[in-house]
């Protein structure tokens, strides 16, 4: 029996729209992971650098798109409010030092679930997943801690971001 519970609050059909686009990239990053486990390839081998790469081209992005490394800066262009409607965030702190966000559903979580992961993929798929933001904060002259997660049976992700 699985210890994961990611059950959406908000259920439009617009936002279960934008959750499937993220759904949809979630199995391909499961799938291609595990064509990639049937050629002896470790998941993280590949998928920890693949999606870290992401997070510094976005990061990048970001940055110039906002002219600023400040963490508020970051919540202005990232975590938008559509953003936060998506992924049923709440936004603690957002200051030039820390950003602190609960995040109350994750619609990779439910892709995962749906292919039939088990709670130890789930968990492994959202640390690789969780690498592009990893990159993201480096981009922003930080780091990102991780507090408890959905797919680690957590009642919320609690993503922080942190000025090195």
């Amino acid at each position: 029996m699985s210890k994961i519970s990611n059950k959406p609050r908000w259920k439009n059909p617009l936002i279960r729209a934008i959750r499937g686009t993220l759904e949809h990239r979630a199995t391909w990053l499961c799938l291609l992971l595990k064509e990639a486990e049937k050629k002896g390839v470790e998941w993280e081998d590949i998928g920890l650098p693949a999606i870290k790469a992401c997070g510094h081209l976005h990061g990048k992005e970001l940055v110039n798109l906002g002219g600023t490394k400040s963490w508020k800066g970051l919540r202005k262009k990232l975590f938008t409010k559509p953003a936060q409607i998506v992924f049923e965030m709440k936004i603690l702190e957002a200051t030039d030092d820390k950003l602190s966000i609960d995040f109350g559903y994750c619609p990779l979580v439910t892709a995962w679930q749906h292919l039939g992961c088990t709670d130890e993929e789930i968990a492994r798929l959202c640390n690789i997943a969780m690498e592009g933001d990893r990159g993201v904060a480096e981009s922003y002259g930080g780091r990102l801690e991780l507090g408890e997660t959905i797919a680690s049976g957590g009642s919320t992700c609690q993503i922080r971001f942190v000025k090195f």
